[in-house]
């Protein structure tokens, strides 16, 4: 029997949290279309991010494209890193992009 490696488990843990976070932003409920009012993007950004985010957690399901989800993961979350820091957003906000990038940073190093 062959037992999934940490990495592809964690990729996977992953994939599923850009997955939810890429629906989230696609419905663009109340609070997701002030937030990203706040911050100052065009109304129509969330749609973007939310289709950016179901694509890295497409690439991240792939054995051949995982490394292509994990820099897409990596450069999404630079991003908003940024954008919650510039707009000096509270650690309520920013604990779950701090929780993504390390579960991105152990999966990058996992995958050795």
């Amino acid at each position: 029997m062959e037992y999934a490696s940490y990495e592809s488990i964690l990729a996977m843990i992953v994939a599923v949290l850009f997955a939810v976070a890429g629906v989230v932003n696609l419905t663009g409920r109340g609070a997701v279309k002030r937030d990203f009012a706040r911050w100052g993007y065009p109304a129509w950004f969330h749609l973007l991010c939310g289709a950016l985010e179901l694509l890295c957690a497409a690439l991240l399901f792939g054995q051949q494209t995982r490394v292509l989800g994990l820099t897409l993961a990596g450069a999404i979350l630079v991003a908003v890193l940024f954008t919650l820091l510039r707009n000096r957003e509270s650690f309520g906000h920013l604990a779950p992009a701090l929780i993504f990038s390390a579960l991105v940073v152990a999966t990058v190093v996992l995958r050795g």
